[in-house]
């Protein structure tokens, strides 16, 4: 968990104690300012902690089982977006390389046993250029 997600869940525990008390002073009393500004604050501290807690679930890291490349041997694993990208490219790979074996090779053209005869006439001699 991040500084950002125990500060926002500090924050939410704090605030709903906060309003807890200040609710349970304003009931005491006759209902009036102090019970409503408690129960406002209290509300949002629970706010923040759901936040809080949503952020901390969303965040952590997701193994997904079954895949050779998300689980390398030093221990540490990728997060769902990078095993999704290397889930995609191994597929792109495969099928590039299944492309390259369907394919047969373009023959090569052959070259004829003999050249073909000469038709032009010979250049002129080096004395007369």
């Amino acid at each position: 968990m991040s500084v950002h997600h125990g500060t926002l869940l500090c924050l939410g525990v704090l605030m709903m104690t906060a309003g807890a008390v200040m609710a349970l002073g304003g009931w005491v009393q006759p209902p009036g300012l102090l019970f409503g500004l408690g129960l406002l604050l209290g509300l949002g501290g629970i706010g923040l902690l759901v936040s809080g807690l949503c952020m901390a679930m969303k965040n952590l890291q997701i193994a997904v089982p079954g895949h050779f490349l998300l689980h390398p041997r030093t221990g540490t694993r990728f997060s769902p977006q990078q095993a999704l990208a290397i889930q995609r490219l191994d597929r792109i790979r495969r099928e590039m390389s299944a492309d390259t074996v369907d394919r047969s090779p373009e023959p090569e053209p052959t070259m004829p046993s003999t050249p073909p005869p000469w038709t032009m006439e010979p250049p002129p001699s080096y004395d007369a250029v």
